[in-house]
């Protein structure tokens, strides 16, 4: 990778800035990955193709996956350091065997900074770890609110809804895990969802039933789950 660090603060501005203007459109999102499934999966029961699966993007060490044959360019970049977040992902997508040269993928680029910014944010729904990152400003938090000790049993008690979709032991098969997840990470997300700052009806709607001392109460329990 030949990025200076002007360069790289330069992508980061770009990819804050666009962000900042518009909210990101998950299903544009949706409809521009469809262009990357010949060579990628995401979500459930997904398997090895010319590209290596999606889930957990967000964080991941570059060229990390078990077992897939990865360019030695790209296992190099990810022994250097390179991990994938919201900006180094808008910078590979932008022009690839520029961000990473002699990279294996064949894709010439999305030059669209908010096309790059839709399929980010779709891919980011397949990350857990995605949840310190969408969760806006923790300061914008009531500190009553993360003040709350939860009941880790009656936390058990309101796991069930959460347990239809996340897996109990912590795997991920298309679903992000949420066991062992810090309790404040936890709190920030349900909030988030239940004050619709992030796009997803579902959890929208999941969150919006909840009480403070309810999400308290699962943060709790979810946090000392054994995977």
């Amino acid at each position: 990778m030949a990025k200076t660090p002007r360069l790289l603060a330069s992508a980061a501005a770009l990819f804050l800035a666009v962000a900042a203007q518009a909210e990101p459109d998950l299903e544009a999102g949706a409809k521009l990955f469809s262009k990357c499934t010949s060579c990628h999966q995401i979500g459930s029961n997904t398997k090895k193709r010319v590209g290596p699966n999606l889930n957990e993007l967000n964080g991941r060490i570059a060229g990390s996956i078990e077992d897939f044959p990865y360019s030695k360019s790209m296992t190099k970049a990810g022994q250097e350091g390179l991990i994938w977040t919201n900006e180094t992902l808008d910078e590979f997508l932008a022009d690839p065997k520029v961000y990473i040269p002699k990279t294996r993928m064949s894709y010439r680029g999305m030059k669209d900074p908010e096309d790059r910014l839709n399929l980010i944010a779709y891919l980011n729904t397949f990350s857990a770890n995605m949840a310190s990152h969408s969760a806006g400003d923790p300061h914008d938090l009531d500190p009553a609110i993360l003040a709350l000790v939860g009941d880790k049993e009656y936390g058990e008690y309101l796991s069930g809804d959460c347990k239809t979709c996340h897996q109990a032991d912590g795997s991920a098969e298309g679903i992000p895990p949420i066991t062992g997840w810090p309790v404040d990470d936890f709190v920030y997300v349900m909030h988030a969802y239940k004050n619709k700052d992030r796009n997803h009806p579902v959890m929208q709607m999941m969150a919006g039933r909840l009480s403070n001392e309810e999400i308290a109460a699962l943060a709790a329990y979810f946090a000392d789950l054994e995977e």
